[in-house]
């Protein structure tokens, strides 16, 4: 049996066979080229093609509204956020996420530097165990990921942001591929809204849930074996400025221990990686 540390060197070559395939288009004919794919802004180049939400092979997420043009296809990379009650019996809650967002639209398969399908699939899991977590952590030891064989599991306390959780934009690049543009942050506003603020072409999203599904069973588990945290469609709430919806897709990490396990009362994070697909 392969191990898991050959899998992750695998993963970076983009030679892993992804769990999830692109839907099947209404009609069955191939997508007419940049007529609800392409970016709103003028001064970008149209999105040759229009790249297909994946299917997670079980219940999937609605499809968006012809009408809506993909923006931009994001790999984000960070933490989720999550509170246990004073009983050990507790649920931990969700009460927010951090994540760097990266533009990887010029890598979805069909564009003129994209890559398989299986290969763009494994960016979410490539992402997390090669590279560091891109956020200020209160203790620098958790930004690891360790390898697959021995990951660096802490303490969900462990992986907490500093209260300027964001460091410099940067670039991101895995191996060959790359490098992929900085495009924005992900995280809960004082209100709790959940918010897309991608700085690079200056949009902004403020949503709200309005769909969920469980990931694939296939789906990377994490650093701390928890599970992938759910896809989602999360639609504007009124508030954004050029963005209508967003998906969260090909999930890795993300789910929180039973309070049992990570300790109630208290709060602790949980590292995680997504594509973010977001429209207007």
């Amino acid at each position: 049996m392969l191990s898991k540390s050959f899998v992750v060197a695998g993963l970076l070559a983009l030679a892993s066979a992804g769990p999830c395939k692109p839907r099947p288009s209404n009609t069955g004919a191939p997508p007419p080229a940049s007529t609800t794919g392409g970016p709103t802004d003028p001064t970008s180049p149209p999105i040759p093609g229009v790249p297909t939400l994946p299917s997670t092979g079980a219940s999937d997420l609605p499809n968006p509204d012809p009408s809506l043009k993909l923006l931009h296809v994001a790999l984000g990379h960070g933490i989720q956020n999550y509170t246990c009650g004073n009983e050990t019996t507790s649920k931990p809650s969700l009460f927010g996420a951090l994540a760097v967002l990266y533009d990887v639209t010029s890598f979805f398969p069909g564009q003129p530097k994209g890559l398989t399908q299986e290969g763009f699939n494994a960016l979410t899991t490539t992402a997390l165990w090669t590279t560091d977590i891109p956020l200020n952590l209160e203790n620098g030891a958790a930004k690891g990921p360790g390898t697959p064989d021995a990951p660096n599991v802490l303490p969900e306390a462990q992986y907490g942001a500093t209260k300027d959780p964001f460091p410099a934009p940067s670039d991101l690049t895995l191996g060959s591929v790359g490098p992929m543009p900085f495009l924005g942050h992900h995280f809960f506003d004082t209100a709790g809204v959940p918010t897309f603020d991608l700085s690079a072409p200056g949009l902004l999203g403020k949503v709200a849930k309005t769909g969920g599904v469980a990931a694939p069973a296939t789906a990377d588990k994490g650093i701390l074996s928890t599970g992938a945290v759910d896809w989602l469609q999360l639609k504007n709430n009124g508030n954004s400025k050029g963005i209508t919806l967003v998906y969260r897709v090909i999930t890795a990490g993300g789910n929180p221990q039973a309070c049992s396990v990570s300790g109630a009362p208290g709060a602790g994070s949980v590292p995680y990686t997504a594509f973010y697909w977001f429209y207007a």
